[in-house]
C-alpha cells in the first residue's frame, strides 16, 4: 500500500527518488516551483529540457502531460516536469489537473521511483483554489495504480498544508 504524507516545506530541499516540477510548457524554467527547481538543480536540468524541446516537444510540453529529466544538484534521481492548467471559473479544467498527477505517477513508475514528492500543482500563478486543488490531487493519487511506496505532498505554506490536511481526512 502506498503511503501518502504531507510536509510543510520547500520541495527543492526534499530527498526523494522523483521530485515533481509544476513546470510551464516551455520546460525552460520560470517562476514559483519551476524556477526554484531549476535554480537549485543547476544547469543539467535545463540542458535536458532543451534537448526535449529540440526533439519531442518542439511546441512545448502539453498541459496535463509529464516528462522526466535528471535532478541535477537536487537530492533526487529525477525531476518529473508536468504542466498544470490555468484555473478558469468558466471552464472545468479539473481533468487536466488530475492528469498531471496521473501522468507524473505513470512516468515515476516507468523510472522505478519508490518515493515521489509533489507540489500543489496549479495553485500559484495559475490561481487554482487550494481546497479544490487538494481534493483533486488526493483523489487522483489515491485512485491511480502506482508502484511508489510513498507519495509526498510538499506544501510551501501553512494555508496549503491545512487545505491538504483537511482533504486527507
Amino acid at each position: 500500500m502506498t503511503a501518502i504524507t504531507l510536509v510543510l516545506g520547500d520541495i527543492t530541499r526534499q530527498r526523494a527518488d522523483a521530485l515533481v516540477n509544476a513546470a510551464n510548457s516551455s520546460l525552460l524554467g520560470g517562476g514559483g516551483v519551476d524556477g526554484a527547481i531549476h535554480r537549485r538543480g543547476g544547469p543539467a536540468i535545463l540542458q535536458e529540457c532543451r534537448r526535449l524541446r529540440a526533439s519531442r516537444y518542439g511546441r512545448g510540453l502539453p498541459t496535463g502531460q509529464a516528462v522526466a529529466t535528471t535532478a541535477g544538484n537536487l537530492d533526487a534521481r529525477w525531476v518529473i516536469h508536468t504542466v498544470g492548467p490555468v484555473y478558469s471559473a468558466e471552464e472545468d479544467r479539473s481533468p487536466l489537473l488530475a492528469s498531471c498527477y496521473r501522468e507524473s505517477l505513470r512516468v515515476a513508475g516507468e523510472l522505478g521511483a519508490r518515493t515521489v514528492a509533489f507540489p500543489a500543482i496549479s495553485t500559484g500563478v495559475y490561481r487554482w483554489p487550494m481546497d479544490d486543488a487538494a481534493r483533486i490531487a488526493l483523489e487522483t493519487v489515491r485512485s491511480t495504480p502506482t508502484t511508489a511506496e510513498e507519495i509526498r505532498f510538499v506544501l510551501f505554506d501553512t494555508p496549503a498544508y491545512e487545505a491538504f490536511t483537511r482533504q486527507l481526512g
